[in-house]
Order: structure tokens, then C-alpha cells, then sequence
């Protein structure tokens, strides 16, 4: 079959599939934006749109006028193949930043498979959630006008599916039928516990799994994944735990809601405002994915919190090698974590408290191997990657057949 991929941080939640299909002898053509990966075997097309979003454009509209040219400048590389006689016999995309909004223009008899993230509320979801930064009058306006885009990417696709029942949740009601709840995988053959663990920071820190060990991981460290929170309970935390080490993995970009203010990163920001940090708390910038590995197999507490969004890979690979997790009690962590069984959930909000929960956490660390244990469990049993990609193909197949 020739199969098509839309992304434009090709591979995306893709990672595995596009491999698995290009493994089973089908053609995978992947259109990205440029200097993205390519996985082996793929043919990745580049594309870019031919303008951003006019400096006039309507506030609420600003990211809705990027999708539609996303998505225009992917229909014409489609127009493009068709030209050349390529045909894909199914479409998958997501529909995040308007790329597959004409796809079925293009090629209105062929399957469009949506991977549908998430919906945008203007109530009850991450709008509003966090008093701190509330958007104001215009923010649930601006969630409503915002959603246009995967409302229309939704009624164009074929069928959907999404990772979590809580963010299929989020669409209206009346798309649910169109959904299905299929999680990108976990590698759980190769996330493992791995009580030899060790790493070596950049700083010449070693830390095994006999240290004390707090880590807090976020592709970005900002406030959408709870590092104010986190931040600011950490004066406490050390105060209370002396030997503790803080390993904090995360870029100093923004990828979900606004800047620090000034333009400073959010680190900088927060770093302001609780002062100087010993040197026992450790900023690694991104790592490679190995690197990060052996710092969640070395975890004593793993921290994870969230505004009610996406949930995070970091968290379920996490509990995948082993790791006690205090999550924040907001819906798509609970969603997975049951407190005192597979971990420990904490108010995302009470800083006294985190700081407390997360002290007790490391206090007890060498007492919970029971709920390391059925935190893997957990994964292994929901969210294992050969299952998940097991029923991403057989969509494909529903499809196709």
C-alpha cells in the first residue's frame, strides 16, 4: 500500500508506526516541515507555508490563519503527487496545526485517519485551570474560535483516534462515535527497571539508584507542566531532604501557553523570584533519549505535574521503568494513577503540600516496591507498544479492507 503521513515534526506520535508499515513492505511517504528526522525507509517531503499569519489578523484567529496556510501548503504538495500518480491508499495525520484540512480535497476517495490530540475548551480543561495566568475575558473566546480548526478537521476525517479516554472526552459528544481510544505506545521492552542504573551529569555528577534522587521532566519547563509549582516547592523539599539530588531534564522554550515575562525563559524567571539554588539541584537542558532514560531509572520520586491537557510520554515511561510517581490530582493523570496504589497523586495547586508529599516520597522511597511495581504493571498492561500499535494497525486495516 502507499501510505501517507502528515506531521509537521515528522515523526511525531508516528515514531513507531511509520516504521512498523515501512517494515510490513509499504510504501510511507511523510510530508514534514523542513529539517525534521527521517525515519528509515521513509520518503519524507518537505513543505512550508508561504506566509505566517498577518500582523492584523484577529487575536482569536492568529492560529487558526497559521492552520489554514499549514494546511494549503500541504495540499498543494498533494496536488503535486497526484500529478506525478501517487495515490495514497490511506491518509493519517494530525490535525493540530491544520495540515490535514484539505487533504481530503486532494484525494476525496481515499481514507482519512485523524490522530486527534486534543479539543480546546473555553471551561473545564486548561482554560482558566490556573488563576495565575488567567487569560481573561478573551481566553474562552479565543479557546472557542480555536477549536473551529479541529472541528473541521474532524468532520473531514474518515475516522479518529486519540491516546487517552479523558482527552477523547474533551471533543463534543456528538464525534465520539467517530473515535477511537488508542495510545501512541510505550516501549516497555526497552523502558525497563534496571536496578544498575547509573548517570553521569554534566556537571561530573554520578547518581545511582543508591542515591536520593527527585526528578522532574518536561520537553519545556514551563508553567502548562507545573514547573512553577515544582519550583517553588523546592526550597522546602531541601530544607527537609539534605541529600537529595534534583534533576530537572527540559528545554527553556515555550510549547504550550505564553512566555515568562520579560522574555526571560521560565527558569530564569522563577530562579528570580526563590532565589539561588544549591548545587545539588541540576538543570540538564534536553538530553538524548538515553541519557534520559538512566536519569528516570535512577529516580527515586518522579514528579509530574500537569494543567488538565495532553498527558505526557515522560510520565508513563516513568512508571514503565519502575519509577514512583507523584502526579498532580488533575484528570489525565488520574486517568492513570490510582493514589497509593500505582502511585501518589498531590493538589497541583498547594505548594506547601507538594513540597510535603514529595519529602515523604523520598523519605519512603526504599518502602514502595510495591507500588513501582504496579506502576510497570500499569503500563505494561495499558499502554505496552506492541499492543498500541497492534490496534493503530488494525485501524489502518478497518480502512483499507
Amino acid at each position: 500500500m502507499n501510505i501517507l503521513f502528515v506531521h509537521q515534526n515528522c515523526p511525531g506520535q508516528f515514531k513507531h508506526l511509520a516504521p512498523a508499515l515501512v517494515a510490513q513492505g509499504h510504501k510511507v511517504v511523510f510530508v514534514t516541515q523542513k529539517g525534521k528526522p527521517t525515519p528509515d525507509g521513509v520518503t519524507k517531503i518537505e513543505y512550508a507555508p508561504h506566509r505566517k499569519a498577518g500582523e492584523k489578523t484577529h487575536p482569536y484567529l492568529v492560529s487558526s490563519e497559521a492552520a489554514v496556510l499549514n494546511g494549503q501548503a500541504v495540499a498543494r504538495v498533494g496536488f503535486g503527487l497526484r500529478e506525478k500518480g501517487f495515490h495514497p491508499d490511506v491518509m493519517i495525520g494530525n490535525p493540530g496545526w491544520g495540515e490535514t484540512l484539505f487533504l481530503k480535497d486532494v484525494w476525496p476517495d481515499r481514507p482519512l485517519i485523524s490522530l486527534s490530540e486534543f479539543f480546546y475548551r473555553g471551561h473545564g480543561s486548561d482554560v482558566g485551570f490556573d488563576p495565575e495566568f488567567d487569560g481573561g475575558l478573551d481566553a474562552p473566546l479565543r479557546a472557542r474560535t480555536r477549536s473551529g480548526v479541529h472541528l473541521l478537521a474532524l468532520e473531514a476525517a474518515d475516522i479518529a483516534y486519540t491516546p487517552t479516554r479523558w482527552q477523547r472526552d474533551q471533543f463534543p459528544v456528538v464525534y465520539h462515535s467517530k473515535m477511537r481510544i488508542i495510545h501512541d505506545g510505550i516501549d516497555c521492552a526497552r523502558l525497563r527497571v534496571d536496578a544498575q542504573a547509573r548517570v553521569k551529569l554534566r556537571d561530573g555528577t554520578e547518581l545511582s539508584r543508591e542515591d536520593e534522587v527527585l526528578t522532574f521532566v518536561a520537553r519545556n519547563l514551563e508553567p502548562y507542566r507545573g514547573f512553577h509549582s515544582f519550583m517553588r516547592a523546592l526550597p522546602q523539599i531541601l530544607r527537609e531532604r539534605p541529600g537529595a539530588h534534583v534533576v530537572i531534564v527540559g528545554g527553556d522554550d515555550v510549547s504550550y501557553g505564553a512566555r515568562a515575562p520579560g522574555g526571560q525563559s521560565w527558569r530564569a524567571h522563577l530562579l528570580d523570584e526563590i532565589g539561588t539554588l544549591p548545587d545539588r539541584v541540576h538543570f540538564t537542558g534536553r538530553l538524548t533519549y538515553d541519557d534520559y532514560v538512566r536519569v528516570i531509572q535512577v529516580s527515586s520520586v518522579h514528579a509530574y505535574l500537569t494543567y488538565p491537557f495532553v498527558l505526557s510520554w515522560s510520565m508513563l515511561e516513568a512508571m514503565a521503568v519502575g519509577g514512583f510517581v507523584v502526579g498532580s490530582r488533575t484528570p489525565p493523570v488520574e486517568e492513570v494513577i490510582r493514589d497509593g496504589e500505582n502511585g501518589w497523586l498531590v493538589d497541583f495547586f498547594d505548594i506547601h503540600a507538594l513540597a510535603g508529599r514529595l519529602s515523604e516520597a523520598l523519605e519512603n522511597r526504599r518502602q514502595v516496591d510495591h507500588i513501582r511495581a504496579a506502576a510497570r504493571a500499569t503500563v505494561v498492561d495499558r499502554y505496552e507498544l506492541k499492543t498500541c500499535l497492534k490496534d493503530q494497525l488494525a485501524l489502518i486495516a478497518k480502512m483499507t479492507g
